[in-house]
């Protein structure tokens, strides 16, 4: 039986990314799919190699946010329809003393 394509991804990326004890890490994803499946654990180790993922519970983590996400297709990315960054309104009291009273104009 050969490696599947995520654990050897991860394997290919935690040698150079400094990562340690990667035998016992493997070991533990070993033990995850036999509980989990392997399509799942191979996933998260693909996503772990793309991320840079590699300290103790990074699979752990992973694969519980695969359990708790959407499917890929109903994924909503981050672009400028939907941005995750705050807008400016707040900006607009900026410069303004709370004890001042507002201006007037004629």
């Amino acid at each position: 039986m050969g490696i599947d394509p995520g654990a050897g991804r991860w394997l290919k990326e935690a040698g150079p990314a400094g990562a340690v004890r990667i035998r016992s890490k493997m070991a533990r994803a070993v033990e995850l799919a036999t509980v989990l499946g392997n399509d799942r654990v191979d996933q998260a180790l693909g996503l772990a190699a793309t991320a840079g993922r590699f300290a103790d519970d990074d699979l752990l983590s992973i694969l519980g946010h695969i359990a708790d996400s959407k499917p890929a297709d109903e994924v909503v990315r981050a672009d400028e329809a939907h941005s995750v960054q705050n807008g400016t309104i707040g900006w607009q009291a900026l410069g303004i003393r709370p004890d001042t009273p507002p201006t007037r104009t004629s």
